[in-house]
């Protein structure tokens, strides 16, 4: 066998292994895309629950304004958040105003 086949068939070999990595990666980047979009949609859904559950709670406890405040400061916060680490930092806002509501409707 001739060193001119040996070396295009290793060549191609390596070819066809770099193509296979590189689609690899690119399908597990378009599977993290997709992951925070789908993060981004339930976030997004349940911000737009929390108005209806301060209005609920509202009528059952009138002298807890400050609860109410610190929840929708912190809806708006978490609306323009842009990076990963604005929107924990906006989500565990949103868990701790959600907490003190949650216990203003038991009370």
């Amino acid at each position: 066998m001739s060193p001119l086949i040996i070396i295009l068939v290793v060549l191609a070999v390596v070819i066809i292994w770099f193509a296979g990595a590189y689609n690899g990666f690119v399908r597990l980047v378009n599977r993290t895309k997709e992951a925070w979009a789908d993060i981004d949609v339930q976030l997004k859904r349940r911000y737009d629950l929390i108005p209806n559950l301060v209005e609920t709670v509202k009528g059952y406890a009138k002298h807890e304004t400050q609860a109410f405040e610190n929840v929708t400061k912190a809806r708006a916060q978490a609306l323009g958040a842009q990076s990963v680490g604005d929107k924990a930092k906006a989500e565990n806002q949103i868990s701790a105003a959600l907490k003190s509501i949650f216990a203003v409707a038991e009370a």
